[in-house]
């Protein structure tokens, strides 16, 4: 069963949303993603915020700031898959047809990646997967050129691995995101237009701050969505498994992994399948009620 994301912001108040919601945010170049995570938490008069994946200062694009108890959901997001849109400058001015034979023998599918000096992550050889790694232009030694990639990947050193195998050296000039996972550029609000909304905001419109928060629930749209009885719900909202005769559709059993449990619109949280005796899964996040 899917979610309908629309209809169920509709009934929810910019309060509510603004506990249980996500805003995607178009990155500027300068600061870093903490900064503008700050920003918002400030602006918003929110207990906390967190960002979904650390974009370098000078990098730019999409970055989903979760609201609140949605700072839970970050986790669940980072390991999508990213695309960037991005300058890169060789050292030596070589042809479009060499640098586009190197890329399809070394840098397509699973590569070896060594962390930057300078990264917050342990320097171990980790592989990523690039899904697609297209040369969108050229103009002498400076390329533009797109990548999807599977989360965690470096494209700084991505540019910079390339560069080593065409024995030429490369750098990047410029990189944007243009999508984190499911969070898409054009969805995105820059800090200018975030700024008006804020104002508008604090003069009695919620409106426009409402169009551009995200629901929580949008996290449906990564897993399985499996319902409960009506019944159950407020036991296992506060922090009792699923049980198999909690299954309102006995074909959810069927179910692996992690998935999405919601009473109807409402949402109860992340599970994981443990299949345990009676116990089907257990919280991964439960979305309990808050205290009045």
């Amino acid at each position: 069963m899917k979610i309908d994301i629309k209809k169920l912001k509709e009934k929810k108040s910019a309060e509510e949303l603004l506990e249980f919601g996500i805003i995607n945010i178009d990155k500027p170049s300068g600061p870093t993603s903490f900064d503008i995570s700050d920003y918002v938490r400030k602006k918003l008069g929110l207990r906390k915020t967190s960002h979904f994946g650390t974009l370098d200062p000078k990098v730019t694009g999409v970055l989903p700031i979760a609201l609140n108890r949605a700072c839970k959901l970050t986790g669940f997001f980072l390991g999508e898959d990213k695309e960037y849109v991005g300058v890169m400058r060789i050292h030596k001015d070589i042809s479009l047809k060499e640098i586009e034979k190197a890329i399809k023998k070394e840098f397509i599918g699973e590569i070896t990646q060594l962390p930057p000096v300078k990264s917050r992550v342990k320097r171990q050889e980790r592989q990523r997967e690039i899904k697609s790694f297209k040369i969108l232009e050229k103009d002498g030694q400076n390329i533009l050129f797109r990548v999807e990639c599977e989360g965690g990947t470096y494209i700084r050193k991505l540019i910079h691995d390339l560069g080593n195998s065409l024995k030429v050296r490369a750098h990047m000039l410029e990189l944007r995101r243009t999508r984190a996972g499911i969070f898409e550029e054009e969805e995105s609000v820059n800090l200018y237009d975030f700024e008006k909304i804020m104002e508008s905001y604090k003069n009695g419109d919620e409106a426009p701050l409402r169009k551009i928060i995200i629901p929580g629930e949008i996290i449906s749209e990564l897993y399985p969505v499996v319902q409960i009885k009506k019944e159950f719900a407020d036991k296992i909202l506060h922090g009792c498994p699923i049980y198999y005769e909690h299954l309102k559709n006995t074909k959810d059993k069927e179910n692996e992994g992690k998935f999405c449990v919601f009473e109807g619109e409402r949402f109860v949280g992340v599970y994981k399948v443990t299949a345990e005796g009676e116990i089907f899964a257990r919280p991964e996040f439960v979305l309990q009620p808050l205290k009045k």
